[in-house]
């Protein structure tokens, strides 16, 4: 199962981002396909805190239209939600422990854990950051 970045919700949600394009039809692609796909909670939230601040748009995306389109995604007959489970814990103690992770860091640790411990077999985003753990298989899709 594929799961999906913050970042590339943001593209494909964004008219003036330079990657709406290529996010969007990603994001479609899974969206309309039969397959199985994931969006982990923590990118939902920092989809809707990146699209409504006006430090990274203007304007930002009004947050009425932020819950649109999230509930657009969730009426993906296949999107999977990733949260929080017996495994996450040791998931992310090894995430950040192997690695030596301190800070801002922990957040992808979340997230790479919770990819994990869902059994995500690759992890879609525009973020290097998550190349650090080595059993997510990562992959930009905004690239050749």
């Amino acid at each position: 199962m594929i799961a999906v970045d913050s970042n590339i919700l943001v593209y494909a949600s964004r008219n003036d981002s330079p990657w709406h394009d290529a996010s969007f039809s990603a994001l479609a692609t899974l969206a309309d396909g039969a397959a199985p796909w994931a969006i982990p909670w923590p990118c939902v939230h920092e989809f809707i805190a990146v699209v409504t601040s006006g430090r990274f748009y203007d304007p930002p995306t009004p947050i009425e239209a932020a819950f649109a389109q999230i509930a657009e995604w969730l009426a993906s007959p296949h999107l999977v939600l990733l949260s929080e489970g017996a495994g996450h814990f040791a998931a992310l103690t090894e995430a950040v422990g192997t690695l030596h992770l301190r800070g801002v860091a922990i957040h992808d640790a979340k997230i790479a854990a919770l990819c994990l411990a869902n059994r995500i077999t690759e992890f879609w985003t525009a973020d290097r950051d998550f190349e650090r753990f080595p059993t997510l298989r990562v992959r930009n899709p905004l690239v050749g």
